[in-house]
């Protein structure tokens, strides 16, 4: 197989990219012999009959798929768990010995990690401390650092304690260092615009603050909700229940993250009201992986049936015609990079049943539509140069993703594997 081929002109602000296939996000297919034109950081052209402008640098991906740039809908880029010890330990850890400037340098590797995966847009959703994700996005996107597109959270809003069970009374200003507190409706509103001040993208809530047994009011989350769409800002939930995530979709929640158990009227409700769920599952080789670390004693077909809760609600959100994006909520540290990592909950999609087109645009146009930004997730005139090559055809095998020899970020060439 030969490797992707960089000619380079006179003009090198245009590009025009050959793509042997190329998978059109938005219908879930893939068409063959494609041309993109890119000038500066924007695809200008994409069709079977695009003419090459006379100066363009030509990439020839004519022996590769080439797909939008993917989409990783809910990370933890600054939160490193080793999963062998509980939650409380590992944010008073994060909070008390690491601090944000140290959080935020750890974070740079693990982002790199992501572009080299092919993942161009990471969507960041908390336990980075005091707004140490936006300085992380700021540094990437003035050049000081490489990564991918980040859309950051900031502190989770969440009711007390957050997601910090036990700890002792006096002690619990080391909760104040991960998540925001929400104390009335009032407070609910100025912490939006807090996070507004701060620079965050997006706003997470915590509907119920598992493990805590605690909630955000119906009258809480509404009110983060009209702040945040006031300031054109999109709030996704924290939500494990089917009680969880009802409270928070009729609050008015953009996205609910999880889901862990929901009812098919629930569902039917997110899709009546446009709500995306981003279900952060675990593929069979990385639940093996953290079995083995926790030394529990589980066979291979022990290990599939704790899944199969999850498969079936992904199925039945499926059928709900409920929209789902990608995300891993992959922060322990299972001997991958973190690139690698959050790719696998692709693979646990596809291990539930889902059909691997429908896999891709759940990476791809669906994480753009819960970002809300329609210039992400597609390869079409107009939007972002974000794309990616791989060596194969992942609507056969999804293997084909781990094969990445090529990455475009913003009209730049990031990534390019001579052998691959």
């Amino acid at each position: 197989m030969v490797s992707p081929l960089v000619v380079r002109a006179q003009a090198p602000d245009v590009k025009a990219i050959k793509a042997g296939k190329l998978f059109d996000s938005e219908r879930g297919v893939l068409l063959t012999k494609q041309t993109i034109l890119v000038s500066g950081n924007t695809i200008t052209a994409v069709g079977s009959e695009v003419q090459i402008p006379r100066g363009a640098t030509l990439i020839d991906l004519s022996e590769y798929t080439v797909l939008p740039g993917l989409i990783e809908s809910h990370s933890h880029l600054l939160m490193e768990h080793p999963g062998t010890e509980d939650n409380t330990l590992t944010v008073t850890k994060a909070v008390a010995l690491e601090g944000d400037v140290l959080r935020a340098l750890r974070g740079v590797p693990r982002a790199k990690s992501y572009l080299e995966e092919g993942y161009t847009t990471v969507r960041d959703v908390g336990n980075a401390g005091q707004f140490a994700d936006v300085a992380l996005k700021r540094a990437i996107d003035e050049g000081s650092v490489v990564g991918p597109r980040l859309y950051v959270s900031g502190p989770g809003l969440a009711a007390e304690g957050g997601q910090v069970p036990g700890l002792a009374p006096g002690q619990t200003h080391f909760i104040a260092g991960e998540y925001r507190i929400i104390r009335g409706v009032e407070d609910a509103r100025l912490a939006v615009r807090e996070h507004v001040y701060h620079g965050a993208d997006l706003i997470k809530i915590y509907s119920n603050s598992s493990p805590n047994k605690t909630y955000l009011s119906v009258e809480e989350m509404k009110a983060i909700v009209e702040e945040a769409h006031l300031h054109q800002l999109k709030v996704t939930a924290h939500a494990t229940t089917d009680l969880a995530i009802r409270r928070a979709v009729r609050a008015g929640v953009d996205g609910i993250e999880h889901g862990y158990v929901v009812a098919d009227s629930t569902l039917q409700l997110m899709r009546e009201r446009k709500v995306v769920l981003v279900p952060t599952d675990m593929d069979f080789l990385l639940a093996k992986k953290q079995v083995d670390k926790l030394k529990m004693n589980l066979s291979r077909e022990q290990i599939r049936d704790l899944a199969k809760p999850y498969h079936e609600r992904l199925l039945r959100a499926r059928r709900a015609n409920t929209t789902i994006a990608a995300g891993s909520d992959m922060y322990m540290d299972l001997g991958l990079s973190r690139g690698q990592a959050a790719k696998r909950v692709l693979f646990a999609y596809a291990e539930a049943g889902l059909p691997l087109n429908e896999i891709l645009q759940a990476a791809t146009w669906n994480g753009a539509q819960l970002l809300g930004e329609p210039r992400l997730g597609r390869l079409q005139a107009g939007a972002w140069a974000d794309l990616i090559a791989v060596k194969g055809n992942p609507l056969e095998d999804l293997s084909a993703l781990e094969k990445v020899v090529l990455v475009l970020k913003n009209g730049q060439l990031v990534l390019s594997t001579r052998q691959p």
